[in-house]
């Protein structure tokens, strides 16, 4: 199919280079263009954190590191509750917000009660799309810890929140979370290293605020679903001109 086409459209730059290794194309009929989203939603929730702390049961004081995604062997819930127990043990305030289900939930939630960290994890379930942002506002940290993804949307998503990022340094990954800048970036399944990042940003609230502001200041425009739409119907009429 590729030699029909005149040129292509990645989602970040790490697919480019991925698909120019495997042959598809060269290098320069390739153009990254980021997954636009609502964004405006990100930067100021329909719902308060305070609310939704509240009916998580969350405390005002909680360091709440929170994960997105559908609870299944792809998004690598099991390398962030193996780290738990080293950041329960370093923070005391520490909780872990697990919003997203799926067929894993029981083989977790048993794993969680075999650590004895029950009382640590919160899963909220199936959320709605739109109440996303709510839940991720709720959080203090993002960790992302997927085996493989593309360009992960709920790192930006985080970052438009004003949330620091953990996450593993895979993919598109390191386009958005950006070591020391936007984040911290640990090897893939390197889960002493992801403990150790999570404890260093749960413990400095200053640092927090200042990788999730820079986030913010980063992708706000990057992301805009109006942005994307409007550099694609660039790369459109670049081909249409030639």
């Amino acid at each position: 199919a590729a030699r029909w086409c005149s040129h292509f459209i990645s989602v970040c730059d790490a697919m480019t280079r991925q698909y120019v290794q495997a042959g598809i194309a060269p290098v320069e009929k390739f153009t990254t263009i980021y997954s636009g989203m609502d964004v405006d939603r990100f930067l100021q929730p329909a719902v308060p954190r305070h609310e939704i702390r509240k009916r998580l049961n969350l405390q005002e004081d909680d360091i709440v590191f929170g994960k997105v995604g559908r609870l299944f062997n792809l998004k690598g819930h099991n390398y962030l509750i193996e780290s738990a127990a080293a950041v329960a043990a370093a923070i005391p305030q520490a909780r872990f917000l697990l919003v997203g289900d799926g067929s894993l939930r029981q083989t977790y939630q048993n794993r969680i009660q075999q650590l004895g960290l029950t009382d640590r994890f919160v899963f909220t379930g199936l959320v709605p799309p739109e109440q996303v942002p709510e839940f991720i506002h709720a959080m203090d940290i993002v960790v992302h810890t997927s085996d493989w993804e593309g360009l992960p949307r709920v790192v930006p998503q985080g970052l438009l929140a004003g949330k620091p990022v953990v996450a593993f340094d895979i993919d598109g990954t390191p386009e958005v979370c950006i070591e020391g800048v936007t984040g911290c970036l640990v090897p893939h399944r390197n889960t002493s290293l992801l403990a150790s990042a999570m404890i260093r940003l749960g413990r400095d609230s200053e640092l927090r605020t200042a990788l999730g502001n820079r986030g913010r200041e980063l992708f706000t425009q990057q992301f805009r679903h109006e942005y994307m739409t409007a550099r694609i119907r660039e790369v459109y009429q670049m081909i249409l001109n030639r």
